[in-house]
């Protein structure tokens, strides 16, 4: 689908001083920047102004003020989804993007996303924090339209303090606390391209798991009584809070405000029980909880403060900024978000619509439930066994369920949903097969995305980002990778691995297609887990230092190959933990 959206009217201009903007000024005017903040695991409850009597959030607080806000504003229940929805105007389901983990939360790299819109528009592009919508290229942020790239592609980061991160494609080590980190590479951006339009989208990590926080922030809610998860949380919320006002400040100091769009929010519900403003739900659930979130637009001069009453949600986002920003010529793929640059500017919007919305945890094939269908002020629960229904107007902990009072409706909301479902799964092909892109020349292969077999197992349990494989005991056991070349070529094959000193001398075997060979592994390396400051015991997998070493030379024909490793000759008890294998290009 192709949309030509026209340039809004810019006022014309004054000569000062007999002196003509600069070209850079020219093209400020009329094209606004646009700066994205969009929190990991932060639920509508935690800010201060939603009620929450334990958090101190004074910079949203004031942005809020100063904003457009939604008053019912809506994401998916899990980050990758989001992501993927706010980066297209598409429900995640049509983009690739299924869950979070194992592939699935890689968005096909036929998307159109926000950064080729507004590169094709004459923008400078900049993302600073969190991607995890896929990690190898032309998934890769850099592959989506983004100039600049520093932060991770993964789900989430082990450790936030003097941690290594990439910077367009290559890793750096970092001195430091992550959301300081971030907000210092984004406030560079925006020092560097003060003069022409840019997009800055900055999705930071807080306040995701593992509980990391500078002692200052975290002092300062346990004296107030809290937990050690709640004052973590709440620390980290507050220190993002206190980096949001660095970025505002940096518009303002550079005299941008006025010429920057402003918008925050956040990508689920809160990552656990707490204060949530009453509503039932918290990530990954569909229930309200689980799924509304704070939204504010700030466009200082040309959007008035408001509170919007429209219901609003991810997928409105990239239709709202081509309209807001004139962009002009921009193909996309079908959008199921409309612009709501009228409810922005408080006129009168557009008819009522229906709001889907589904959850699935790593699995395949995709079920339809849990889901949920919105239409204000009705919501429809959808579960295995049944669905529900509850006027969220004046039921926001969806404690009475109204289908009996009202089957005509329950019933067709089913029937919306239904049909929702069967035609956005369509066509849906996860993207579970890496790309050998010619854009890289070097490819690491996590085990977190081999498929294995045998007593192979991952170490922490959940096959998440940073977890690895063990167990690797028997002859039989297997792991692989599906890849996909461009072209017959023979890579340089190296080994992630740990393994004590009493377990070495195990041969491994590396094939694809017809070609393999196998090397021992004779060096022992075994090192402790790297020391993390968690506040509280972390779901996630500890970081390890693993030994790299090289194994041989693989030749991987042209097409979609199963790169295998297995270990034909087994001395001891295990193997070897492995972490990844990487593939360099000759």
């Amino acid at each position: 689908m192709t949309f030509f959206v026209f340039n809004r009217i810019v006022p014309i201009l004054v000569l000062v001083c007999g002196m003509l903007p600069s070209l850079g000024q020219q093209q400020r005017l009329n094209k606004p920047n646009v700066l994205i903040i969009l929190s990991d695991d932060q639920g509508y409850g935690d800010l201060s102004l939603h009620g929450n009597p334990s958090i101190k959030t004074p910079v949203l607080d004031r942005l809020a003020r100063e904003s457009a806000r939604f008053d019912r504003f809506y994401v998916s229940p899990l980050c990758a989804p989001t992501r993927a929805s706010l980066l297209t105007g598409r429900y995640h389901l049509r983009t690739g993007t299924v869950s979070v983990s194992q592939g699935l939360e890689i968005m096909q790299s036929s998307e159109v996303t926000l950064g080729e819109v507004f590169k094709s528009n004459g923008y400078k592009t900049g993302l600073f924090g969190k991607w995890h919508n896929g990690q190898h290229m032309p998934n890769h942020p850099m592959g989506q339209g983004f100039d600049e790239f520093f932060g991770f592609c993964g789900g989430h980061w082990s450790n936030y303090f003097d941690t290594e991160l990439e910077h367009n494609g290559k890793k750096v080590l970092t001195k430091g606390y992550i959301t300081d980190i971030l907000t210092d590479n984004a406030i560079g951006f925006i020092e560097a391209n003060k003069d022409k339009p840019f997009l800055c989208y900055v999705p930071y990590n807080a306040p995701h798991s593992p509980h990391q926080v500078p002692d200052v922030y975290f002092d300062k809610y346990k004296a107030k009584g809290l937990n050690d998860e709640l004052a973590s949380i709440y620390g980290m919320v507050e220190s993002m809070d206190t980096n949001i006002g660095r970025l505002l400040q940096k518009l303002e100091d550079t005299g941008l405000s006025e010429e920057t769009i402003v918008i925050f929010l956040t990508d689920n519900g809160p990552n656990g029980v707490r204060f949530n403003g009453g509503m039932k739900g918290i990530k990954g659930s569909v229930d309200e909880g689980g799924v509304r979130v704070p939204c504010f637009w700030r466009w200082t001069g040309s959007i008035t403060p408001l509170n919007v009453k429209t219901p609003g949600a991810h997928i409105d986002i990239l239709p709202t900024l081509m309209e807001l920003c004139g962009l002009t010529n921009v193909k996309t793929k079908p959008l199921d978000g409309v612009s709501l640059a009228s409810a922005l500017y408080g006129k009168s919007t557009q008819t009522q619509r229906k709001l889907f919305t589904h959850v699935a945890f790593p699995q395949l094939p995709i079920v339809s439930y849990p889901g949920a269908v919105r239409d204000y002020p009705y919501t429809l629960i959808v579960g295995n066994q049944s669905a529900k229904l509850y006027d969220i107007r004046q039921d926001s902990a969806q404690q009475q369920d109204m289908t009996k009072d009202y089957p005509q409706i329950a019933s067709k909301l089913m029937k919306d949903y239904e049909d929702w479902f069967a035609e956005v799964t369509q066509e849906i092909k996860p993207v579970t097969v890496i790309p050998l892109s010619p854009l890289s020349s070097h490819f690491e292969l996590p085990t977190y995305e081999a498929a294995f077999t045998g007593n192979l197992r991952y170490q922490e349990g959940h096959g998440w980002v940073h977890d690895w494989l063990v167990n690797w005991t028997a002859p039989s056991d297997s792991i692989y990778w599906e890849v996909n070349s461009p072209a017959k070529q023979y890579y340089t094959v190296y080994l992630n691995y740990t393994c004590p000193a009493d377990q070495v001398g195990s041969d491994i075997q590396v094939s694809a297609g017809s070609d393999r060979f196998v090397q021992r592994i004779s060096i022992a390396f075994d090192p402790p887990y790297i020391t993390s400051p968690d506040r509280v015991k972390r779901k996630e997998a500890y970081e390890k230092t693993w030994k790299r070493v090289k194994v041989g030379s693989l030749l991987i024909p042209e097409g979609q190959t199963r790169i295998t490793v297995t270990a034909p000759r087994i001395v001891r008890k295990e193997v070897a933990e492995i972490k990844s294998i990487e593939l360099v290009r000759q």
